[in-house]
């Protein structure tokens, strides 16, 4: 970890010395950007389990100031990124706090009236290859930044993206800390454990990846990855993606699979899980249905860090994340997109999802189920002084038969989201 903090700084020197250099800097600055990204978020979990607490509840603001620059010119071109992120609170109570839009106090539950963090990241080019070192976004299948709350969620370390090739796109990377959505620092990483999966308290010094993506043509893509994070797990993805015309409309079919066992030491318990998954989709004018089903099979249930989401086919459920040990999920999603009527930037989508043969070791259940409908409703202003601006509503209704003491309980959740992005320069 040392090594990975004096090379981030020295390539941050580095950076700023060339940029300041007159016959290098031009690109630098010419080619620089920068944005202030806005979220007013509203969440609501209104429990239906009769547990202690009814109710998680929080109001808050964000701001997600980021600015990019170019690269120095040369063979070897070298830049520097910032981001500056802050979190306002403005409805909170002790008895209702926990949404992870805002940090709370562990001893009384008091939720932060601010947190903020400014993250640095330095970048060199070498002809199609960019290689980032310091605070990274992750989006790829085994650590995807969790969009879900009010800030982005990062990582730090140093990481390699490569498109030499015509339709591949090679990642590597060296991630040794996690800044949580709803946190100010940097911590090490651990396997998510909802209803006591794993050794939850457990951390990893250092997580390794690397993989591709390739569109073999207009139709077909792949991707393949290999990730380990020291100590818990490794993980290894095989995913294909294919799109055809078919009538008036458009066939979709998204293939997933993801091989888990432990890694090293073992410290966060037996890891030993496939899960894989298919959804097929038609697209027809503004209508999009989709029918998916996912399976998953072993010792353990479905792995991922804690606090990202695994790009699995539950991604971007609101309740629950339907990756509990040897559970079978199928799920049905209606799109429409309101163009096909003359309103552009309004969208809607229906979507259920159903898992059962769960089994929940730590709780000594099996067999058992769950279900989530979720409902949403998007509309970005297309022109005038408001133009871009978003508004989002997504609500789901979420029910379980889990012992008392499950991670996930019944309730119903509503969600209210406003997001403007202003360009600065």
């Amino acid at each position: 970890m040392q090594h990975c903090v004096r090379d981030t700084r020295a390539f941050l020197a580095l950076a700023v010395a060339l940029a300041s250099t007159p016959s290098l800097a031009g690109g630098f600055f010419e080619d620089s950007h920068a944005n202030l990204a806005l979220k007013n978020y509203y969440l609501d979990r209104d429990y239906k389990d009769g547990g202690a607490k009814s109710a998680a509840r929080e109001w808050a603001q964000g701001f997600n100031l980021f600015v990019e620059s170019g690269f120095t010119e040369g063979p070897v071109g070298f830049g520097l990124d910032a981001r500056g992120l802050l979190g306002l609170k403005l409805d909170s109570a002790p008895d209702r706090s926990g949404t992870e839009l805002l940090p709370v106090s562990k001893s009384d539950k008091v939720a932060a009236d601010d947190y903020s963090r400014l993250a640095m990241t330095a970048k060199m080019k070498i002809s199609q290859t960019t290689v980032k070192s310091g605070d990274n976004l992750i989006f790829l299948p085994f650590a995807f930044a969790s969009p879900s709350r009010l800030l982005p969620q990062t990582f730090r370390g140093t990481t390699l993206s490569s498109k030499e090739i015509d339709g591949l796109t090679v990642n590597a990377g060296y991630l040794d800390r996690i800044n949580k959505r709803d946190s100010t620092s940097y911590e090490r990483m651990a396997i998510a454990s909802p209803n006591g999966r794993f050794r939850g308290a457990e951390t990893s010094p250092h997580m390794l990846y690397a993989g591709a993506d390739y569109q073999l043509n207009k139709s077909l893509g792949f991707r393949a990855y290999h990730a380990e994070l020291k100590d818990l797990y490794q993980q290894d993805t095989l995913a294909a993606l294919y799109e055809q015309g078919i009538g008036d409309g458009t066939f979709s079919a998204d293939l997933r699979s993801f091989f888990s066992r432990e890694d090293g030491q073992a410290r966060a318990g037996r890891v030993d899980n496939v899960n894989a998954s298919a959804m097929f989709s038609y697209r027809l004018g503004g209508h999009r249905l989709g029918i998916g089903y996912m399976h998953s099979s072993g010792d353990s249930a479905t792995p991922y860090v804690s606090g990202t989401e695994l790009m699995g086919m539950s991604e971007l459920t609101m309740s629950s994340d339907f990756l509990n040990a040897k559970e079978h999920t199928w799920q049905a999603i209606y799109d429409y997109d309101f163009v096909a009527l003359g309103v552009p930037g309004l969208k809607s989508r229906l979507r259920y999802v159903r898992g059962d043969n769960i089994e929940l070791a730590s709780l000594n259940a099996d067999d058992r189920k769950e279900r989530e409908f979720q409902m949403e409703l998007g509309y970005v202003i297309q022109s005038g002084p408001m133009k871009n601006v978003g508004f989002l509503a997504r609500k789901s209704i979420y029910r379980n038969d889990f012992p008392t003491g499950a991670a996930f309980r019944d309730e119903n959740q509503t969600r209210f989201i406003v997001t403007y992005t202003l360009p600065i320069w």
